[in-house]
């Protein structure tokens, strides 16, 4: 049975990728938009490999543009994922960063209008600030951090949960830890430290490089979201989704050395004055569930990303 979708940022790394999996549905009629703020047209799903995908040029933030496509295309669900993201231009235009909560709110007031069943929204790890426990679980959201973006989406999460209350409009959000693979842009740090490894430049660390991530591959980020749609799990929930394993800045920049054979060494760098969390390590109980494999590893994952050579 056919399925209308709308996909939000689509030209962004994750959107993009997701849009390529739904179209994989030659069912799935989808329709694509990006104001190309931070994404770029290179990454959008080919229209001669997936001709039920297509793309218009769009402001989520302004009602009208946004509100033409959804009355014209009357969708099923919706992806909701555009977004201004990375942490140091995040930092740099905080007030761009709030002006997502205008796309948040058009989002679900034209979702609700116009009989859409679920909509699925890209949050984010900020969203716990500094952690108050390890793992950190999707039901635990201390509220702790100043900066804009994860006010953003623990905005964004709250809308959510009073549509459902006042209006039944269902929702999924995905927390997203680090996510890398191809067509990543270089504001991220695999895709940074992949760039000066292969030119033979220092990888630049912020602080001493003890602050840890976990590192998912973007085929398990978007294997584990598109079970959650194609299978209708973790309806009105929240499910984070990332890595199991926490490596520090330094092992990774170690293990990307490794990986591409350079002969970069490490730069030390003074800290960030605010965002760089000191720790993160998501509760992946639910997103085992989604995909039912092991994940990718690392440096298996850094091997098919340089094979690629889309970073």
């Amino acid at each position: 049975m056919s399925k209308h979708i709308l996909l939000t940022g689509g030209a962004g790394f994750i959107g993009a990728n997701m849009a390529e999996r739904l179209a994989h549905n030659p069912e799935h009629q989808v329709v694509v938009v990006d104001n190309f703020r931070t994404g770029e047209p290179t990454k959008l799903p080919n229209p001669d490999q997936y001709p039920n995908v297509r793309f218009i040029k769009c402001d989520v933030n302004v009602f009208q543009d946004i509100s033409s496509i959804f009355y014209a295309f009357k969708f099923d669900y919706v992806f909701h994922y555009a977004a201004l993201v990375g942490v140091k231009r995040t930092l740099a235009n905080p007030v761009s960063v709030l002006n997502d909560i205008h796309g948040i709110e058009n989002i679900l007031k034209l979702s609700k209008n116009t009989g859409v069943k679920r909509v699925f929204f890209s949050s984010s790890s900020e969203v716990y600030g500094e952690p108050v426990e390890f793992p950190q679980n999707e039901r635990t959201t201390p509220l702790n951090s100043r900066l804009p973006y994860a006010v953003v989406k623990n905005i964004g999460e709250s809308f959510l949960r009073s549509y459902y209350q006042e209006y039944g409009l269902e929702y999924t959000i995905f927390r997203f830890f680090n996510t890398y693979g191809p067509k990543q842009s270089r504001d991220f740090v695999v895709s940074r430290f992949m760039h000066l490894a292969l030119e033979g430049k220092p990888l630049t660390i912020y602080g001493d490089g003890q602050q840890t991530r976990t590192f998912c591959f973007i085929k398990d980020n978007i294997d584990a979201c598109y079970a959650a749609f194609e299978k209708d799990m973790f309806i009105n929930d929240v499910v984070n989704v990332g890595g199991n394993i926490e490596v520090t800045i330094k092992e990774l920049a170690e293990v990307i050395i490794d990986v591409t054979q350079s002969s970069s060494t490490l730069k030390h760098l003074p800290p960030l004055p605010e965002g760089d969390m000191t720790r993160r390590l998501p509760d992946t109980t639910k997103m085992d569930q989604l995909l039912q494999r092991p994940r990718i590893k690392l440096n298996e994952g850094l091997k098919t990303l340089l094979e690629s050579k889309a970073f």
